[in-house]
């Protein structure tokens, strides 16, 4: 590698490459000739010493090494456009890549059904969206940000609050007529079945929490529990018990009929919900669109 100039162009042939998944794609972007980028590639890998990726003649696969160096490359590159365009004098419309990382049931429910009016707006920012329960080490696997439910406990981690979401306890009719209807939440300590959640990470079983007037009582002894919203909504469906779900979850089933809420006149705490991301002075122009677009987009349509 002659030049840092040199390196800056293998790193964007590299990242172009990966995100595109092909030569040809990342020719095509960059204006270049197929070639060029091969051998771009090729320098940036003898440069480094390291494999980032293997060639066949059917497809690309990154190697480990490739896709930690694709992280880091990529927000370089993304960072040099942004400064390239301050410099300028003119605004770039945002654009490039995020990674955003959130639970299943949030994903399903809340967030996917609303991405066509992020990408109406901004047209040029891509996302890979990763979903599940399991909680992503943010820096390390070099995600841009993340949706939580509950207290943030990771102070290295910027939080914005989006909403805090009602709970509510339900069950279906169909085991309310076999159990009768529970009239206060001692009753739920006696002959009803309880239908909630354990831990993911110690295996605990969380109790159901009711508040009224000052006065606060916790249900435990779960004799059905999941690690995931939309598995505890089935066995709700299923009439397996009596459980507490986030009302934005379960307002589908309430409407329909399919689930009923008891113990009305009793709350829980409500269930914050944020946007978390890693702090940093050169926060890329897409992220900084998503997460006010999160902001102003949950504040204006979650259910409280």
């Amino acid at each position: 590698m002659t030049s840092s100039l040199n390196q800056l162009l293998a790193m964007r042939a590299f990242v172009r490459v990966v995100d595109s998944g092909s030569f040809r794609g990342a020719a095509q972007q960059l204006r270049l000739p197929r070639s060029t980028v091969s051998k771009l590639v090729t320098d940036l890998e003898k440069h480094l010493g390291i494999r980032l990726m293997q060639r066949t003649t059917r497809r690309l696969v990154v190697t480990p090494e490739g896709e930690e160096y694709h992280r880091s490359a990529a927000r370089l590159v993304a960072e040099v456009d942004e400064a390239d365009g301050a410099v300028r004098g003119r605004k770039l419309a945002p654009r490039g890549h995020l990674r955003i990382e959130c639970a299943t049931t949030f994903a399903q429910t809340m967030l996917i059904p609303l991405l066509p009016e992020f990408h109406r707006q901004f047209p040029q920012v891509s996302i890979t969206l990763g979903i599940g329960n399991r909680m992503a080490n943010i820096v390390g696997e070099g995600v841009d940000c993340a949706i939580r439910a509950g207290e943030i406990g990771d102070l290295s981690l910027v939080a914005r609050h989006l909403f805090d979401a009602e709970m509510i306890t339900c069950a279906s009719p169909a085991y309310l007529q076999r159990m009768g209807t529970p009239a206060s939440p001692e009753d739920l300590d006696g002959r009803h079945c309880k239908v909630g959640f354990f831990s993911h990470a110690d295996g605990r079983t969380k109790p159901m929490l009711f508040e009224k007037a000052g006065h606060r009582h916790a249900v435990g002894d779960l004799q059905f529990s999941t690690n995931e919203d939309n598995g505890q909504i089935a066995m709700l469906l299923a009439g397996l018990g009596v459980g507490q779900c986030l009302k934005p979850f379960v307002l589908p089933h309430l409407q329909s009929g399919q689930l009923v809420e008891v113990l009305a006149e009793w709350s829980h705490p409500p269930l914050p919900f944020h946007v978390v991301y890693p702090p940093g002075r050169h926060q890329s122009a897409r992220l900084t669109v998503f997460i006010q677009w999160l902001v102003e987009c949950f504040g204006r349509t979650a259910d409280r």
